[in-house]
């Protein structure tokens, strides 16, 4: 145990350490200037040498490369991720106040579309070749195809729009700030933007359940379980039920990253203040304090749900090769 555990604190070290580095290379390599992007065009050309070159020191952009990333890593070896030049604010700060917002869109989502996904998946796979189990799958493979903006935009238009049922945008009422919103106000603000990184990722784990059904009704301890009197659905709910939810949750599990990468274009769909919108933002602005902080922390809620994936496949595999004993 010792042993994996040191394993898995190396991994995710080394992990971080890339993430930084190529974060850092790829703004280097960006075409954007940060002075120039955070300044704007006109007052750039307007401006004397000496003020563009006291703001090129202030963001940091003369320095070479490597410059640059040794004094932000010194600095975040001492628990400081630096200060957000597009936001004026600590980068720790700044992740803190838009982790909640995004942590909930994607916790939302993420229940959503794994209980829709398996009640579905294991629908369909019961009623094999049925008119239903064709509607689902052409439903799944449509959703699969399509892109999450242009579905974003899509149900914007309808509910928003058109409907009028929920806001256009942003987290709370404008006008108001945050301090004073609700929970009703929040959660009417996070409908839209929620279920349309639900549903996107409803597909993987619906068809995914959907053939691991089809597997379980074929077994023979299921075939057993018929001979002795039960239905179809009895015998899945009562003996099969565990091997098609365990699988899927795992699957769940690890398509946390897709849930993150979704939610970027949701929450600039939708204008919610969220990681995802922060990211864009600190892309366009040249601010590499802010995106590297942004990408350590994406990364590691990715790297913990695929160890949360891990740990399951483990017990997954005593647990299943207990049943057909």
């Amino acid at each position: 145990m010792s042993k994996v555990l040191i394993h898995t604190i190396a991994k995710f070290l080394l992990l971080m350490l890339g993430v930084s580095v190529v974060t850092f290379v790829l703004v280097s390599l960006s075409p954007i200037d940060p002075v120039q992007a955070n300044v704007g065009q006109a007052a750039y050309l307007n401006m004397s040498e000496a003020k563009r070159a006291q703001l090129a020191e202030y963001w940091g952009s003369g320095l070479p490369l490597w410059e640059r990333y040794g004094n932000w890593f010194g600095d975040l070896l001492h628990g400081d991720m630096g200060v957000s030049l597009r936001y004026n604010a600590p980068v720790a700060e700044v992740i803190a106040t838009r982790a909640l917002n995004s942590l909930a869109l994607m916790g939302c989502a993420w229940v959503i579309s794994g209980v829709l996904g398996f009640v579905l998946g294991t629908l369909a796979g019961l009623w094999q070749n049925s008119l239903f189990d064709k509607l689902a799958k052409g439903y799944c493979f449509v959703l699969a195809s399509v892109p999450t903006f242009w579905l974003g935009l899509i149900i914007l238009m309808v509910f928003a729009v058109y409907l009028g049922w929920f806001p256009v945008g942003f987290s709370v009422p404008l006008g108001m700030s945050s301090a004073d919103v609700g929970l009703a106000d929040a959660l009417h603000h996070m409908v839209l933007p929620a279920l349309t990184l639900s549903v996107v990722g409803i597909a993987n784990i619906a068809l995914h359940t959907r053939e691991k059904t089809v597997d379980v009704l074929e077994s023979d301890y299921i075939r057993f379980a018929r001979a002795r009197g039960l239905s179809r659905s009895k015998a899945l709910l009562h003996h099969g039920i565990r091997n098609i939810a365990l699988p899927a949750l795992t699957l769940q599990f690890a398509s946390i990253a897709e849930i993150f990468g979704g939610s970027v274009l949701v929450e600039e769909v939708f204008s919610y203040p969220g990681l995802g919108q922060a990211a864009v933002t600190a892309g366009l602005g040249g601010d590499v304090a802010l995106l590297a902080g942004i990408a350590l922390v994406s990364a590691a809620l990715v790297f913990a749900g695929n160890m949360c994936a891990n740990v399951m496949y483990g017990i997954i595999d005593v647990r299943m090769g207990g049943d057909r004993r």
